[in-house]
């Protein structure tokens, strides 16, 4: 039968590598971003007999497959077994190096049969091949920037909760986190009962229980109805100001009312805060620009005052393109490129101010460990870049040709004011005040960043 391995070697101990695999959060970070995978259910642990169920979406089918641990020995191994599922068998070894020194590696080999057996090996062992080699190189690299993210920023642990937790920022940070050793309670409309790790609120109502936040180390504000899901009438852009002013408000009035308030409440806002900066270069001490975006961040981040008058620490987090397949601008485009659509938008000299995804989470990590920053955070990376220049990019990472541009009449004309605040304009803006106060970006050049969220490294 097929065997693969795929060995990556780390300058951690054993110990820090094993548990970090044995937390909760580990699986999803490890899940390869490109693929629709969710998570149906999960025991706690990787102990013999816990089981993970999964739901793979491919179109518009959705197969099942469920796998078992079935060996587990602290710092050295786990394994984990197909129980059902796409293969005719499975059997993953994941196994753990005490190389001296603080070192270690992780060898990931895998025993897998393809449906059909030899059939199926002689019509679809290669693609699997190929697919596995993509699957573990990308866990490698997360992996290896987590574990430094962890180190870097550690110290005691820490009890963050998080408002949008389950959206593309929130999920991500929320598992990584996880990963790091600290608790994370999500703040959502589902009910929490039953549940530690999850606060009930009603914006719209003004209801929050503000009890469950004494004593957080740091709260994040991430909820926000999306700008981009229909067509701008009067309806949506009052959603749009509402779904954020208001909880912001509620939040930050809450917040104040603790006795024992969180000493770092960071709130998202988005570059769009300095409205169209054409080719000027855009640090955190720029004013505020024209228009509806503009405006709603403007009042977005005003609605902190609360929390901000009674001294708790509080930043804005001006959010750039956030780059993952699994949300946001790049699961929307990525379709049209590949399938050889794609093209620049308008003149493609407006930038585009993006930020890998690892780095938004690992970026709201360094400002809750950094005391002395507050106020606006530009969260992008450090090199932005025009849209036509983001497309070529794009292009060549999918290996397809990207000939067919939107002219700005035909986006004016089918999406109105969405289009042209949202793919008509750019701001160039760069993180002076993350690099001022030593973040490193795990991902400042943009091909990297794709090749690494799109499973196309390169080699």
């Amino acid at each position: 039968m097929p065997l693969f391995t795929y060995r990556v070697e780390l300058d951690h101990s054993v110990e820090d590598v094993f548990r970090w695999h044995t937390r909760p959060g580990a699986f999803q970070r490890l899940s390869p971003p490109w693929e629709d995978v969710r998570i149906r259910y999960q025991d706690e642990g990787l102990t013999e007999g816990n089981r993970v169920v999964l739901g793979l979406r491919k179109g518009v089918a959705e197969l099942t497959w469920e796998v078992k641990h079935t060996a587990f020995e602290e710092n050295r191994l786990f394994v984990d077994e197909q129980v059902k599922g796409p293969f005719s068998r499975w059997r993953h070894e994941h196994r753990f190096h005490d190389l001296g020194a603080g070192r270690s590696a992780v060898e990931d080999v895998v025993d897998w049969e393809a449906p059909l057996g030899s059939l199926g090996r002689t019509f679809s062992g290669s693609f699997i091949e190929s697919s596995l080699r993509r699957l573990f190189a990308f866990r490698a690299r997360r992996l290896v920037n987590d574990l430094e993210l962890h180190r870097r920023y550690g110290g005691r642990s820490l009890t963050v909760a998080v408002t949008g937790a389950t959206g593309l920022v929130g999920s991500a940070l929320t598992a990584f986190l996880r990963t790091g050793g600290h608790r994370v309670v999500g703040i959502g409309r589902g009910s929490a009962e039953g549940r530690s790790d999850w606060i009930q609120w009603d914006p719209a109502r003004g209801e929050l229980d503000g009890s469950a936040l004494e004593g957080m180390d740091a709260v994040i504000h991430l909820a926000g109805e999306n700008i981009a899901s229909v067509r701008w009438t009067a309806s949506k852009k009052r959603s749009i100001r509402e779904s954020r002013v208001q909880g912001t408000e509620l939040l930050s009035r809450v917040l104040s009312e603790l006795r024992t308030p969180p000493a770092t409440f960071i709130s998202a806002s988005g570059v769009h805060f300095y409205g169209d900066g054409g080719e000027e270069v855009l640090t955190e001490d720029a004013p505020p620009g024209k228009g509806f975006l503009a405006d709603v961040c403007r009042a977005w981040e005003k609605a902190t005052h609360a929390a901000r008058a009674v001294g708790i620490r509080t930043l804005f987090l001006r959010s750039g393109i956030v780059l993952s397949p699994e949300g946001g601008m790049l699961n929307t485009v990525q379709l049209p490129f590949r399938l050889g659509l794609g093209g620049r938008l308008g003149s493609g000299r407006q930038y585009m101010p993006w930020i890998d995804l690892d780095d938004e989470v690992g970026l709201i990590l360094h400002l809750i460990r950094t005391r002395e920053l507050r106020g606006p955070v530009n969260a992008t990376a450090p090199n932005p870049v025009p849209n036509e220049a983001f497309t070529t990019v794009l292009g060549r990472v999918l290996s397809r040709p990207t000939l067919l541009p939107a002219p700005a009449l035909a986006i004016r004309a089918a999406l109105g004011e969405m289009g042209d605040e949202l793919l008509l304009t750019g701001q160039r803006a760069i993180p002076e005040r993350a690099r001022g106060t030593g973040y490193r970006f795990l991902f400042p050049d943009l091909e990297d960043s794709l090749r690494h969220q799109l499973g196309r490294q390169a080699g």
